[in-house]
């Protein structure tokens, strides 16, 4: 097992990093990080995102995917195009450890609601065929959610759902999900965040741990652009939730990454 921290959601890839990456990494690893998992976005950030991993093999790895707020009149092509991509990988070289980052989102455009929906099943459909976990984004549309997902239940799904910030029902219907794990990043350490008091049902065997940077600082650097080394902060505030030490966190955590993403 890795000895340090797993950042299941990080867009190290994304242009707000372009200027001090290798900084961003070595911070990274003085916070205890040892490996950040990268969700795709769109077509257009996949070379983006993997010239991160090829410059830093050891410290992060790939997924792919079309983010719900990011289909066009041709996501249905798009789609294709990243299917081809997959199905490569998986017979040359197996790099993307997940399908992500995939999902619903209601709260800008509820017209593109069956677009979306679509998009979703298909993807989810990928990842059964290729037994990979996947990366489910989740914004305004917890009840459209649960309907797809319903739809799969029983057919050996896994995942996250990606920056879990909502009560204790709503995690207690996730958990209904056998094979899938609550992402807790930033959110969890927010003074009026409902994630503590939903956390006292869930057990640590169900959590993973992200940032989403650089979106999403946790607290005491809220507000400010978010990288892989802040996920320390949101370990110590699980700890406290849970009562328990911070290397249990890091170490219990990091099993489950591990587990989940077959890593």
């Amino acid at each position: 097992m890795r000895k340090g921290l797993i950042d299941t959601h990080s867009h190290i890839f994304d242009e707000a990093f372009a200027d001090d990456l290798e900084a961003i990494v070595g911070r990274a690893a003085e916070a205890g990080v040892s490996l950040a998992l990268m969700p795709n976005v769109n077509l257009a950030t996949v070379g983006p995102m993997m010239s991160v991993y090829r410059r830093y093999p050891d410290f992060c790895r790939p997924m792919i995917g079309l983010h719900p707020t990011d289909l066009t009149y041709s996501y249905s092509s798009d789609l294709d195009l990243m299917k081809a991509l997959l199905d490569r990988d998986m017979s040359e070289g197996r790099e993307f450890v997940g399908v992500g980052e995939i999902g619903l989102d209601l709260y800008w455009d509820k017209s593109t609601l069956d677009a979306q929906i679509d998009a979703f099943s298909r993807q989810l459909e990928w990842a059964l065929e290729y037994d990979l976990p996947v990366s489910i984004h989740s914004r305004s549309a917890f009840k459209e959610l649960c309907q797809v997902m319903d739809r799969f239940d029983g057919r050996g799904l896994r995942g996250v759902f990606h920056c879990f910030s909502s009560d204790s029902n709503e995690a207690a219907r996730l958990l209904e999900y056998p094979g899938f794990m609550l992402g807790l990043g930033g959110v969890t350490t927010y003074r009026k965040s409902p994630v503590p008091e939903a956390l006292a049902q869930v057990p640590m065997d169900r959590i993973v741990l992200e940032t989403d940077c650089p979106y999403l600082a946790p607290v005491p650097n809220r507000g400010k652009r978010n990288e892989p080394a802040f996920i320390a902060d949101t370990a110590r505030r699980v700890a406290e939730i849970y009562s328990v030490s911070l290397q249990e966190v890091i170490e219990r955590t990091t099993a489950n990454a591990e587990k989940l993403f077959r890593l």
